[in-house]
């Protein structure tokens, strides 16, 4: 569906092509894609979302399609092209996907975002200030809390030099700092508390950032109202029930709310963060 969509967004408009996609809706041709940020392996994140998205088909009728990219650039890429029915992703990507193609934001977790700076509990890293001069791993350029937001903040408000290593995942910060490859590591605390024991027990969180409206989920605008609205609900209802709230635990969105662009992501224009965004080769 992806290399269709994009050709007809360039060629002939948003409208257009809300009007086909609603035409190819009442005729039965879906499932919708729905993209997932790859902030872990693939197998990892297709055993958290597919039985939510089997779940949301169950209580909607909607059929979707998980889509999972090799990289976060290959995702960066499809979502700025239109790509995505459905997206999850970081709130900097949110405001990007709305400046490129005017995806709106459905649901969030009512929890903030906040990223966390770690480091070897015996190792002599104690402070984000000792931190000058050495290599901090991140999991890529524009993972936001762990990285993006992470970067300007330790440059701006600490004030530190440091060289970067992107890794491409969250497990592999974790191990890069293990194996003395790097000083520190950025993440997030959602993902360092999946961690085992024996990963958590070893490192120590030496900085950590302001807490922000966390990763939503966001739809794109061809698709029709009627059925945004029923997905939202949806998701929202699985709190009711303990089987729908062990799904929404899996996913990272344990006590979702309703997301409003305005109130949750636009104030992150106003950090100027597009100085320290990378748009990495594919």
């Amino acid at each position: 569906m992806a290399d269709w969509i994009t050709v007809l967004v360039r060629t002939l408009g948003t409208a257009f092509l809300t009007f086909v996609f609603a035409s190819a809706v009442a005729l039965g041709a879906t499932p919708f894609s729905f993209y997932v940020v790859p902030q872990y392996s693939a197998i990892a994140l297709s055993e958290d979302w597919e039985p939510l998205l089997r779940r949301l088909t169950e209580d909607t009728g909607v059929e979707f399609e998980l889509k999972i990219a090799a990289s976060i650039p290959t995702f960066e890429t499809e979502f700025l092209q239109a790509a995505p029915d459905f997206v999850y992703l970081n709130p900097y990507h949110m405001v990007m996907a709305n400046q490129a193609q005017g995806y709106l934001p459905l649901i969030r977790n009512t929890k903030n975002l906040s990223g966390i700076l770690l480091a070897r509990k015996d190792g002599p890293f104690k402070t984000a200030q000792d931190l000058d001069g050495q290599t901090i791993a991140f999991p890529s350029p524009n993972a936001f809390g762990a990285s993006l937001y992470m970067r300007a903040l330790l440059t701006e408000a600490v004030g530190l030099h440091f060289a970067t290593r992107y890794v491409k995942t969250h497990p592999n910060v974790y191990r890069h700092v293990l194996r003395n490859n790097a000083a520190a590591g950025g993440t997030v605390v959602a993902a360092f508390n999946n961690e085992p024991p024996e990963v958590v027990e070893q490192l120590g969180i030496i900085y950590q950032t302001p807490g922000l409206a966390s990763h939503p989920l966001a739809v794109h605008p061809r698709v029709p109202e009627a059925i945004r609205q029923k997905v939202t609900q949806a998701l929202l209802k699985l709190t009711q029930d303990e089987a729908g709230r062990d799904l929404l635990v899996q996913v990272r969105m344990a006590k979702p709310i309703l997301a409003d662009y305005e109130r949750d992501y636009f104030p992150l224009v106003k950090l100027q963060l597009e100085k320290y965004l990378v748009l990495e080769d594919k």
